[in-house]
């Protein structure tokens, strides 16, 4: 439905590329600077201007993708749609006061999950799969976030209550950038060509 939109622009390779180097620059940081990650990331869940940018994305996003893909037999929906998206993106900012940034990068998340998963479809090698694990997860935790954001304000308390548990965290994540990296250079570019 929607892969002929990303494909056409994006490969496998250069999404590897991108969401492995931003998954080793922020895990990175996480290790290197902790205590400044964990101030940020607390105050985060109750950031209304961060969450109105994020929602802004989302909403930019939403509006762009439901004029370009193929709708189908719902396409009597795209009129209907075009006018919902700008007014539920007003109501939400005038009306969810409370874990706006959650939900947003709840939204956020799901968005991007989609470009993961359609450049990672049916393609060699098998360590693609790296790509999908990852989209399945942030799935996960937008559907949620988007339903019970309170829990990502638990749970960054729980990762960041324990020095050991957020090393142990930022270095699981670190490495898996580091992975995705490393396949994107050396075997992804490959089987595209």
């Amino acid at each position: 439905m929607t892969r002929h939109l990303y494909c056409d622009f994006l490969s496998l390779q250069v999404v590897g590329l991108i969401i492995g180097l931003l998954l080793v620059i922020t895990h990175a940081m996480a290790l290197v600077k902790p205590l400044l990650v964990q101030d940020f990331l607390r105050k985060f869940p109750r950031h209304r201007e961060i969450g109105i940018a994020i929602l802004a994305i989302d909403f930019i996003w939403a509006f762009w993708l439901i004029g370009n893909i193929d709708l189908g037999e719902f396409y009597t929906w795209e009129k209907p749609i075009r006018i919902i998206l700008p007014v539920c993106f007003v109501l939400f900012i005038l009306f969810v006061e409370e874990f706006l940034a959650v939900r947003a990068t709840g939204i956020f998340l799901l968005l991007l999950a989609c470009p993961l998963l359609d450049v990672a479809f049916l393609r060699d090698p098998v360590t693609r799969l790296l790509l999908p694990l990852l989209a399945y997860v942030w799935i996960l935790f937008g559907l949620f976030w988007i339903g019970m954001p309170y829990l990502m304000r638990d749970q960054i308390a729980w990762l960041s209550r324990h020095a050991g548990r957020w090393r142990f965290f930022s270095g699981a994540g670190l490495l898996y950038g580091i992975a995705l990296f490393v396949c994107a250079l050396a075997f992804w570019g490959a089987a595209q060509s």
